[in-house]
């Protein structure tokens, strides 16, 4: 059984704050799983397309933030050239929470301590009023709203990423 949610995290503080319409949805979180975003697809019951991973990355040695449906994986050139640079890697997961002040996978890219560019993949992206889960701020905690209303949040770019 999955626990209560937390009321309140910097991620949805950050949507009260832009007045945007959310929900919370807990789930019971895997540390074991292989992929943390196709665990919380399932124990949601949500398509994995509809479920958002929280990539951290470093562009040219800049920190950018990345979202892309769960069951694909991002493209280090294409993230690159989404943020006009020459080369991409991953952070390491230490780096990754130093900077956003969450613990792996219960990164939200809301609510970080540092606001850096962001890009959504556009073939996660359906639908401006289609809802889509993210990250919720904490493992095992995912937020629901519109796709536009999370564009909106995050002023990000929505490009091909994968």
């Amino acid at each position: 059984m999955a626990k209560t949610p937390a009321k309140t995290t910097r991620a949805t503080q950050a949507l009260d704050r832009l007045g945007l319409r959310y929900s919370l949805h807990a789930y019971d979180y895997d540390p074991e799983a292989p992929r943390i975003g196709l665990q919380a697809a399932e124990a949601l019951g949500v398509e994995p397309g509809r479920v958002l991973k929280t990539l951290m990355a470093a562009v040219d040695g800049k920190t950018v933030c990345l979202l892309v449906a769960s069951d694909k994986e991002v493209s280090m050139k294409r993230v690159a050239a989404a943020f006009s640079g020459k080369t991409a890697a991953m952070l390491k997961p230490a780096d990754a929470e130093r900077l956003t002040g969450y613990h792996v996978g219960g990164i939200s890219p809301l609510g970080q301590k540092r606001v850096f560019p962001t890009a959504i993949d556009a073939g996660a992206l359906s639908n401006p009023v289609a809802e889509i889960h993210i990250n919720g701020g904490g493992r095992g905690l995912q937020i629901r709203l519109a796709e536009g209303d999370l564009v909106t949040a995050l002023s990000a770019l929505v490009v091909a990423l994968v």
